[in-house]
């Protein structure tokens, strides 16, 4: 089989990858594990393709085979890092069906996705490129997506409107999102994630418990 032309740079890009054959889907796993971490140490604006080409330890020719602008990797990592939150929201939420307990598995969801340093939290929440349609779209579904999925446990379990529950549902996931953030500009207090995420679902749930169950348990 031809090899194709990323496969033959990529076999030549530094000394110390030099002579090595790596899959294409690994070596584009590369780049990006290597992108996020440039992208959220210096910002979109200021991230070069050169530094991500070194950091990845490929040459630039590989990396635009990858991906054909620095815009297209920003938001291919973006689209994985949302998917990341929206997966944790999911487990949370699924975890148990004690209300009380669900509201502090989210919270806690939600802190984690912001404590990891690994985690694209930075690029999610924190762009510096939210005037790029793209990005702005993309968060825009992110925070919609998360505050349907609250609305959706909302609404059957009060029996709440669609619009109701959408609403408090938005509530809800601002609430973390603000708290959580708050919360990491001073992380080197001593209030652990535990305790700070504890903290804010437990003003949460003083809010949520007081709408009537449709179906409250026997």
């Amino acid at each position: 089989m031809t090899e194709s032309l990323a496969d033959t740079l990529s076999s030549a890009d530094t000394p110390g990858t030099r002579g090595t054959r790596m899959p294409r889907e690994k070596r584009r796993e590369q780049v990006m594990a290597q992108a996020r971490k440039v992208f959220m140490e210096s910002g979109y604006h200021a991230a070069g393709m050169d530094e991500i080409a070194e950091a990845a330890g490929v040459s630039k020719p590989v990396l635009y085979q990858h991906f054909p602008s620095k815009l297209e990797l920003y938001l291919a990592l973006l689209d994985r890092g949302i998917d990341e939150l929206l997966q944790s929201a999911d487990a949370a939420l699924a975890s148990t069906t004690d209300n009380k307990e669900r509201v502090g598995a989210t919270m806690r969801a939600y802190f984690a996705f912001v404590a990891d340093r690994n985690s694209a939290y930075r690029l999610v929440f924190e762009s510096d490129v939210m005037n790029e349609s793209a990005v702005r779209a993309r968060v825009d579904r992110a925070h919609e997506a998360i505050a349907s999925k609250i609305a959706d446990v909302i609404s059957a379990d009060t029996g709440l409107s669609n619009e109701q529950a959408m609403l408090l549902g938005s509530g809800l996931q601002g609430l973390a999102q603000v708290a959580a953030s708050r919360w990491l500009v001073g992380e080197q207090s001593d209030m652990s994630l535990e305790d700070a995420a504890d903290l804010v679902a437990s003003l949460a749930w003083r809010g949520i418990r007081s709408f009537p169950l449709t179906h409250p348990p026997e």
